[in-house]
């Protein structure tokens, strides 16, 4: 993780209907559990729930634009999982936010989102907002 912004750590039970038949996560529960750890990082940092964002900013929220991962070992139920989320770069209308999953000391993902900071445009549809200075501060952005 970077030393450029806070890290805000949300922690995971991993249930029994979390994994497959062999008894592991499956994968699609990762990404639940990153989105749901990006959320809890902006809340954590002190933003708004969406829905005030969205009357005060423009801001409905912080849709992905890509993603990469990497496994690196297994989970099964019974293991509690800490993401450690942080905001690794700040770009003028999208944000690369980073999660180390771990269960103790041993690393099972890593993972990289870019993601932007969404409103609508007047007939309905997505378009990225330039990065709100005031969410960006409050989670740890060193401003020049």
């Amino acid at each position: 993780m970077s030393n450029n912004s806070k890290t805000v750590i949300y922690t995971v039970r991993v249930e029994f209907g979390d994994c497959d038949p062999a008894g592991i996560v499956w994968f699609p529960n990762f990404f639940r559990w990153i989105d749901a750890a990006s959320r809890h990082f902006f809340a954590e940092c002190g933003v708004p729930r969406w829905e005030e964002t969205a009357k005060t900013l423009g801001v409905i929220g912080t849709p992905l634009v890509n993603t990469q991962s990497r496994f690196v070992a297994t989970a099964s139920y019974g293991d509690t999982l800490s993401i450690a989320t942080e905001v690794s770069e700040w770009r003028d209308k999208s944000f690369v936010q980073r999660y180390t999953v771990t269960r103790g000391d041993t690393l099972i993902l890593e993972c990289e989102e870019v993601r932007i900071f969404g409103g609508k445009r007047e007939d309905g549809s997505l378009r990225a907002l330039p990065i709100p200075q005031d969410i960006a501060r409050l989670c740890g952005r060193q401003l020049a």
